[in-house]
């Protein structure tokens, strides 16, 4: 619907425009209470109030959030950024820890390392930076591409706990095609996030065309004034768009021609012409508001938060994995140790046996017997030193970006940290420890934030079942220049070779220049200006209320999920309980039975003094000390990992372990952490030679 011409009388024009304003304000009034229903979606629960270690702390690398800005370079806006190669080298730590070909490691060592090399955090980092691009575009008035929020854990070696074995990841952040259309994870469907009303770019947009055209036309026609029509055009025009956030959309049209031409019936040469036009347009039901010509920055605001809060949850992960192969060295070390041992000590006894053989005071069958007993042992050592060596390779590579220095390739790994297991196991209520697992898990957190996204999305595929309804208005003027190359006509003599009337402009001159052609457009010598409605209303309108029904269901199904992932962290958090009493009383027997084994082994030993017992019992009791030695290292490393996924499952991991979430996003550990449960090795100092072997105790 448009008004008629602006040529049009005044005292037509104003019932016109009457008649406009007045059926803009019925529609308004009647379509209005459809624009508040449409508003009036569900709000999603206020997300739980976080403490500050469980809120999203957003580090900037680089603020790719930020457009460059054109001054003083007008034409960096439009040079393409380069980003940096990616840093394969390792940091300098991994240097001060090497000393005479061996790499002296304690855990917090091991962790600090792990957040300065570590391949999985360093690929994750990138998602921050991405996010802030995502942000970017989103602010231009551009639909977002999404983010990443996914865990990588592509470095081999120690279990991440949780059920299964997995981490479960947050729901939002999900990738989202060019037309804004998402797939979700863990069953969810995002396929609405971000759907709705057409935005306006709200970057200004200038677009411009200049032409010089030539053309030459052959008459065909016996009343042709010339047999070639010659015509030289000149095109200047310009245009300026933007929208803003209310719906508004603004446009300004700046046009110039300069026509030459042969023809002698032509009433200008050259012919000057330009015109402007200033356009408002308004959205006044769908596309109303700042809720859905926002939605997108909204979105990817919350996506950023998404990805710290998702980078933390990869620290987290990480640094869980790390901890994990680093008591599975120790526990691989400690073997080694214990492997040794009992070799030796079956060595002496081999030893013992051929002297007392050759002299008649034990049968050959014990020798042979001490000799299958070294054989054994030198077998289990070998399999000690290879699973020893296989879990050295792990840390080496789960530590440095590069193993392919061939003095790290070929160096020793030798923890300097041991197991320490608290007198008294400290008494937190169960409930507590879900409480806090409820307020820091980094997947909740994440859930939280894509269901106020989704909520933004549902509002806006609401407002998108509305007609569309767009009130507009016009000024603009045209004007006219040139020379006047015809003479006036004779009075009764009118001829296509004369004027008998001039554009106003050309009443006391025959020239007007290209000012004075551009003054025509502001001093209302032949103005065109005007307001009016469009309308579109689709019938049945099935699209929208498809999409607004599956918005609905998608966001009721992350609802769902939402629940499904506060039950199964009660369980993470429980089950995680559990194993650390459970470990903990695995412990306690293992050491009784160590205890008990060499309590055996030296009472056998006093009556094989006085030839109450033979050798090969002795090798026997030895056997069992060594399984039993074996069994309580074994015990004590699946203690530290117990307490590793308790603190994991309640989300306490990097605050008991003093990660500074900083230190970890610029690679650069300023902190030096602090694992609880891990003492120093009083028997290991870095540039030392290792103490001889000797027996262990009840050995002789």
């Amino acid at each position: 619907m448009s008004l008629p011409s602006p040529r049009m009388t005044a005292a037509n024009r104003r019932p016109t425009l009457l008649v406009l304003l007045t059926a803009l304000a019925i529609l308004a009034s009647a379509l209005r209470p459809a624009l508040i229903r449409a508003q009036d979606v569900p709000a999603a629960p206020a997300p739980q109030t976080l403490p500050p270690s469980a809120q999203p702390q957003a580090v900037h690398l680089q603020d790719y959030s930020k457009p460059r800005s054109a001054f003083p370079h007008f034409l960096q806006p439009y040079r393409p950024q380069d980003v940096a190669q990616p840093n394969l080298g390792n940091s300098p730590r991994i240097d001060s820890l090497l000393h005479d070909g061996k790499v002296y490691l304690s855990i917090d060592d091991a962790v600090a390392l792990a957040l300065e090399n570590n391949l999985d955090i360093d690929i994750a980092r990138y998602n921050l930076n991405i996010a802030d691009t995502d942000y970017l575009r989103a602010k231009s008035g551009a639909n977002i591409l999404g983010v990443n929020a996914g865990i990588v854990q592509n470095t081999p070696g120690g279990g991440v706990g949780g059920l299964g074995g997995t981490v479960g990841s947050g729901t939002g952040g999900n990738t989202v095609a060019p037309s804004g259309v998402g797939t979700g994870t863990n069953g969810l469907v995002s396929s609405t996030l971000g759907i709705g009303s057409t935005i306006t770019s709200f970057d200004p947009v200038v677009t411009s065309t200049l032409q010089l055209d030539k053309n030459d036309t052959e008459s065909v026609s016996s009343l042709a004034p010339v047999p070639i029509l010659a015509q030289n055009t000149y095109t200047a025009d310009f245009a300026y768009t933007q929208g803003f956030q209310w719906g508004t959309a603004v446009s300004v049209g700046f046009n110039n021609t300069h026509v030459t031409t042969n023809s002698p019936t032509s009433l200008l040469t050259p012919d000057l012409g330009s015109n402007f036009q200033f356009k408002i347009t308004q959205n006044l039901l769908q596309g109303f508001g700042s809720l859905p010509n926002l939605r997108f920055i909204k979105i990817a605001k919350n996506n950023r938060e998404i990805s710290d809060v998702a980078f933390r949850l990869q620290i987290i992960t990480t640094v869980d994995q790390i901890e994990n192969i680093y008591w599975d060295l120790v526990y691989a070390y400690e073997n080694v140790r214990v492997q040794e041992e009992a070799l030796t000590y079956a060595q002496k006894a081999l030893n013992d046996s051929k002297q007392q053989a050759q002299v008649g005071t034990v049968p050959p069958i014990q020798v042979v017997s001490a000799q299958s007993t070294v054989a054994t042992d030198q077998q289990n050592l070998i399999l000690a030193q290879n699973n020893l060596q296989l879990e050295e390779l792990l840390m080496k590579n789960a530590l440095s970006r590069s193993i392919e220095d061939p003095v790290l390739a070929e160096a020793d790994v030798t923890p300097t940290s041991t197991m320490q297991i608290p007198q008294e196991e400290a008494v937190v209520l169960t409930q507590d420890l879900i409480n806090q697992a409820l307020d820091h898990r980094a997947e909740l957190v994440e859930s939280r934030i894509d269901l106020n996204s989704r909520d933004l999305s549902s509002k806006a595929v609401r407002n998108a079942m509305l007609p569309t309804l767009d009130a507009f208005a016009y000024y603009g003027g045209s004007g006219v220049g040139g020379n006047v190359a015809l003479p006036a006509c004779p009075a009764g003599a009118v001829t296509d070779r004369c004027y008998t009337t001039l554009p106003p402009p050309f009443q006391n001159t025959n020239a007007v220049g290209y000012g004075g052609t551009l003054k025509q457009l502001v001093n209302s010598t032949a103005p065109d200006k005007g307001i009016g409605l469009t309308l579109s209303i689709p019938l049945r309108n099935r699209e929208a209320q498809a999409n607004q029904i599956r918005s609905e269901l998608e966001y009721r199904q992350a609802q769902v999920r939402l629940h499904q992932l506060e039950n199964q962290v009660r369980i993470e958090v429980r089950n995680a309980q559990f194993d650390v009493k459970q470990n903990r009383a695995a412990v306690l027997a293992a050491q009784y039975a160590v205890d008990f084994a060499r309590q055996t082994l030296d009472a056998d030993q006093q009556k094989l003094k006085v030839g109450l017992t033979t050798t090969t019992a002795i090798l026997q009791d030895d056997s069992i000390l060594t399984t039993s030695e074996s069994n309580l290292v074994s015990a004590k490393a699946a203690y530290e990992k117990s307490r590793i996924e308790l603190d994991r499952a309640t989300g306490l991991l990097l605050d008991h372990s003093g990660i500074d979430v900083a230190d970890a996003t610029r690679g650069q550990v300023t902190h030096l952490p602090k694992v609880p449960y891990a003492a120093p090795r009083q028997d290991i100092v870095p540039g030392a030679q290792p103490a001889p072997l000797q027996p262990p105790a009840g050995k002789p």
